[in-house]
């Protein structure tokens, strides 16, 4: 049997230009971040996905392995996504502001933008239990609903 050739989802031009202007820019971004220190750079990368393969993959994984181990002897394993995704976004946030939330750069954040550098670590403990609380309501709120349907739905004649 002859399988009819498909031509391959492109998108709209739109996209295509939108994905060519992203692959210029991180060509250009990358030309200017390897142009001074360029073995610097790339012992950076290499050691960053050996850190991150050899320690923080298996130290995550264990984690997540272990709060469903928790959640399903609870009888709750399907809450575990409202674990891993505050701590997901939560871990994003360190790793992208700390320095700052560390304290480390607080007097180069000052002289590059006349801002105090005080305060990252109290709002990033502020945004994480915001996400953790918010986390926690909603399958509280979702229970309320399914009890609230299971009301309003008429029982069936026999």
């Amino acid at each position: 049997m002859r399988v009819p050739f498909r031509r391959p989802a492109l998108g709209s031009p739109l996209q295509l230009l939108l994905l060519a202007c992203s692959f210029a820019l991180a060509g250009y971004a990358g030309a200017r971040l390897l142009a001074d220190d360029w073995f610097g750079v790339a012992l950076w990368f290499v050691g960053a996905a050996v850190l991150h393969d050899l320690v923080l993959v298996p130290l995550y994984a264990g984690a997540d392995r272990a709060l469903a181990r928790v959640l399903g002897s609870a009888g709750h394993r399907e809450w575990t996504g409202y674990v891993r995704v505050p701590a997901l976004l939560s871990g994003l946030l360190l790793l992208v502001w700390f320095p700052l939330i560390g304290g480390q750069v607080a007097d180069r954040y000052r002289s590059a933008t006349t801002l105090s550098g005080e305060g990252f670590l109290s709002r990033w403990l502020l945004v994480t239990a915001a996400l953790f609380g918010g986390s926690a309501v909603l399958p509280v709120l979702r229970s309320l609903r399914l009890r609230r349907v299971r009301k309003e739905r008429p029982s069936a004649v026999h």
